[in-house]
């Protein structure tokens, strides 16, 4: 009897060690407010839930469309800090690449050089850097920005292409940079934690040979914690062809959302005002 109980908890260890793509965000509820996470209605065919993690440690979560090869949203808390903006280097996630025992973002060189990964094998589900780099007038968009991060490691963690968008440049550079930088510190005055879910509604083009899905609309939600208990929300939507933000409340974010994928589209805990 305890060796059958032996058994069933090294088994139990394997599993939790095993990955971090997951069939749930159960590994990484803490980036979602009351560990509530969105509704199916945002799901893609052919997902992949990652708990983002560098250095050992859990940054933020991103749901990923492994036939768009794009993030459809990164949810992360709103923590901005003085800490450097990283050196330039960009990661790719290991495991979408098919079984192994890589657990964390990775760079291209370092899984071709050293775990043996053919470029094939890691371009397969996901984007790559040659993707990104024939583009014109469009960016790397991070949906979960550095700029939102604190720490030097939470900042690196922002860049791996799981997390990036081929988003508008004038957009990239312009309005939605103005909110993520000036609008969200004015918005969150008060808040003691904000949740923050940032999304990419697939667009009907393509780019880099039809590999990458450009987005139609980039759009961000928030929910403000005072004590412990949420004391407003917000939303901001945008065309990934103009330089304009629409900022909207949750509940209207929401409607829009739900018109844009076709389904009811909830991202928060019911807590979280809609008005």
């Amino acid at each position: 009897m305890l060796g059958l109980l032996l058994l069933q908890v090294l088994a139990s260890c394997l599993w939790l060690g095993h990955s971090e793509v997951v069939n749930s965000f159960d590994s990484c509820p803490q980036f979602f407010y009351s560990g509530t996470f969105p509704n199916d209605a945002l799901n893609p065919k052919n997902p992949a839930r990652i708990c983002q993690r560098f250095n050992n440690s859990y940054h933020y979560a991103t749901l990923y469309d492994r036939d768009g090869r794009i993030p459809v949203y990164s949810a992360y808390k709103y923590e901005p800090g003085n800490a450097k903006r990283p050196h330039s280097w960009w990661f790719v996630e290991p495991q979408l690449i098919g079984e192994n025992n890589l657990r964390e973002m990775e760079r291209e060189s370092v899984l071709i050089g050293q775990h043996h990964f053919t470029l094939d094998q890691i371009k397969k589900s996901q984007a790559v850097l040659d993707d990104y780099k024939p583009l014109k007038n469009l960016d790397r968009g991070h949906l979960n920005p550095n700029a939102q991060q604190c720490s030097r490691e939470s900042k690196t963690a922002t860049f791996t292409l799981t997390n990036v968008v081929p988003q508008d440049s004038s957009l990239n550079n312009g309005q939605w940079n103005i909110y993520e930088c000036k609008t969200m510190p004015q918005k969150t005055q008060g808040c003691k934690t904000t949740y923050v879910i940032t999304g990419a509604v697939p667009g009907n083009t393509y780019v880099s040979n039809n590999r990458v899905n450009r987005p139609s609309h980039i759009w961000s939600a928030a929910c403000c914690l005072g004590d412990e208990e949420p004391t407003k929300a917000w939303g901001a939507i945008a065309e990934n062809d103009k330089n304009q933000v629409e900022e909207l409340s949750l509940g209207e974010l929401e409607k829009r959302l739900s018109n844009l994928y076709g389904g009811t589209v909830t991202l928060f805990n019911n807590a979280c005002p809609r008005k």
